[in-house]
């Protein structure tokens, strides 16, 4: 197309009559020069055609149209209506379950019931617990003792309420007991005891006794799971007493400690038989009680006992 050889001058184009949108010129090579630009050019008359197709008489409901489409089908038996029976047999009601229930549980434990070899001889040790009660308030137990030689050396029983204030975390408060041979003494026991971050399980319980006596004990354990059924469970006391009591052997300060590893194997949860090792010191006033009555310091001993649960 030479525009150059067009006469815009003289060519006077209408083009508010044309209709860009519809118009459509023949395919084939228009020759602008043989024009007549005296004539003026009237669009709106030009013809739809397009290589022979006339898209004004075109059905567009026809266009565009994908495969047929399969045939719906519908279940042969008809779907029945939900009714109450039906819900009452897919969601039967459920027994009452024992948490946050009305129920009294309880829960026994003997932690320790072991055969110690000592530098005195064979002892025979102890330490167990439990609870009677619901899921907030409980009476507790505790007990833990030693007999060497056929002769009880130290036994203590506590007896206490405990409520809990948290998920894993019980107060308790109550009386010990303790039944050393010819120096027995009772105490107001409180405390608190629980399951620390990393399932460590802590007690803390402070005691007021006799004469104005106080102490104070520490005890954690922590169970290390070798596989299902064979657990490492080190155990740590600690002991700290107000002043000094000589008929008792013990001092002011931190009197003593006791460490312990024990190996376990649980045939089931249950009951599970254990090896291990304890080391036991005292410290500060205490110690030096021990000293003037001949007694030892520090001591290592080898245990095997048994530890059960119902």
């Amino acid at each position: 197309m030479d525009h150059s050889a067009m006469g815009h001058g003289a060519m006077p184009m209408d083009h508010g009559q044309m209709i860009h949108g519809a118009a459509q010129t023949e395919t084939g090579a228009m020759d602008h020069a043989q024009m007549g630009h005296g004539q003026s050019m009237d669009h709106s008359k030009m013809g739809h055609r397009m290589e022979g197709m006339d898209y004004g008489s075109m059905d567009h409901s026809q266009m565009n149209q994908g495969p047929a489409e399969a045939p719906r089908t519908t279940s042969r038996t008809p779907i029945p209506v939900l009714t109450d029976a039906d819900r009452e047999a897919a969601f039967p009601p459920l027994p009452g379950h024992q948490v946050h229930d009305s129920a009294i549980n309880s829960f026994f434990l003997l932690d320790q019931l072991e055969y110690q070899d000592a530098d005195e001889g064979s002892a025979l040790a102890w330490d167990a617990s439990g609870w009677v009660g619901g899921d907030i308030d409980r009476f507790w137990f505790r007990s833990e003792g030693e007999r060497s030689n056929g002769v009880t050396e130290d036994a203590e029983l506590q007896l206490l309420y405990g409520r809990g204030i948290g998920p894993w975390w019980d107060v308790v408060a109550g009386v010990r007991q303790d039944f050393k041979p010819e120096s027995p003494q009772t105490w107001a026991a409180f405390g608190v005891q629980g399951m620390a971050l990393y399932a460590f399980e802590v007690e803390a319980t402070a005691f007021v006794g006799e004469n104005g006596q106080s102490a104070a004990r520490l005890e954690g354990e922590y169970d290390i799971l070798l596989t299902n059924r064979l657990i490492l469970q080190p155990t740590a006391e600690v002991n700290f007493y107000g002043k000094n009591d000589p008929a008792r052997g013990v001092g002011s300060g931190l009197a003593n400690s006791e460490l312990g590893l024990r190996l376990r194997y649980e045939i089931v949860p249950q009951f599970a038989p254990y090896i291990g090792l304890t080391w036991s010191r005292a410290y500060g006033n205490t110690a030096d009680l021990a000293r003037e009555e001949g007694g030892d310091v520090e001591e290592a001993r080898f245990v095997a006992g048994i530890r059960m649960w119902f």
